[in-house]
């Protein structure tokens, strides 16, 4: 019998959940954008593994500016609907970079103890 190796999987849903912030403080990190940006990137640079319904990106979107990691501002173009454009502040950036130390320090420990090589 040959060995199968399955396709890619998705990934756990608690994994999602515990690196949205990291996400979306990462795609703020260069520009401004707005939630449906957000969503869609997330989904286009993940291959399509990842993806953020509206339901649950706009609260995370709110918890992120309340704590004063991100700032929202209403924007209107011309025959275009109004959107939220969200950026980084200075906060966000301190957070950003804790959470991809973070992020980087987990993927060592899981590395060190299951041998699978991160790269």
């Amino acid at each position: 019998m040959s060995e199968h190796t399955p396709p890619a999987s998705m990934p756990e849903p608690e994994w999602k959940k515990g690196s949205a912030e990291l996400l979306v403080l990462s795609l703020l990190e260069d520009q401004p954008r707005h939630g449906y940006d957000i969503s869609k990137l997330i989904q286009v640079r993940s291959g399509g593994a990842l993806r953020f319904h509206v339901t649950s990106l706009y609260p995370l979107l709110h918890r992120l500016e309340k704590n004063g990691w991100i700032v929202g501002r209403w924007v209107e173009k011309a025959q275009q609907r109004r959107r939220r454009y969200y950026s980084l502040t200075p906060r966000g950036r301190d957070a950003l970079r804790a959470k991809q130390q973070s992020w980087k320090d987990f993927v060592a420990l899981i590395s060190r103890v299951t041998g699978v090589e991160h790269g």
